[in-house]
């Protein structure tokens, strides 16, 4: 499957879409999702054009790798959610193809959190 540059985390990290933006750094950017599903639900996206893990697994740098990793890390701390914070605890989530729930094909992490999670499958 191919990138899609007119999906709307691509017009996001372009400027088109304005977002309520938690974090960014050279490799990710992180921001309040619109729809939220849980008291706290963030997204942290790779800058890069990776239409899912797999896609990123295979092509990004070791760099790009590591940089989207730690930036789940920093936003969970910056949003209070860390297990280092008393009382914190959250999930990370990412879908994978339309079996898996994806909707917006460009890679991209949930993180929900603030209250007790539940089940992770029904």
């Amino acid at each position: 499957m191919s990138y899609d540059d007119n999906n709307i985390f691509a017009k996001i990290l372009r400027g088109e879409i304005p977002c309520n933006k938690i974090y960014e750094d050279d490799f990710v950017l992180s921001f309040y999702d619109v729809n939220p599903q849980k008291k706290v639900h963030v997204l942290i996206i790779p800058k890069g054009e990776y239409v899912d893990l797999d896609d990123f697994s295979s092509k990004a740098s070791e760099k790009e790798i590591s940089g989207l990793i730690k930036g789940i890390s920093i936003v969970a701390k910056k949003i209070g959610v860390s297990n280092e914070v008393k009382g914190g605890g959250y999930r990370s989530l990412v879908n994978i193809g339309e079996n898996g729930g994806q909707e917006v094909l460009h890679l991209h992490f949930h993180i929900f959190g603030g209250e007790k999670v539940g089940k992770m499958v029904e």
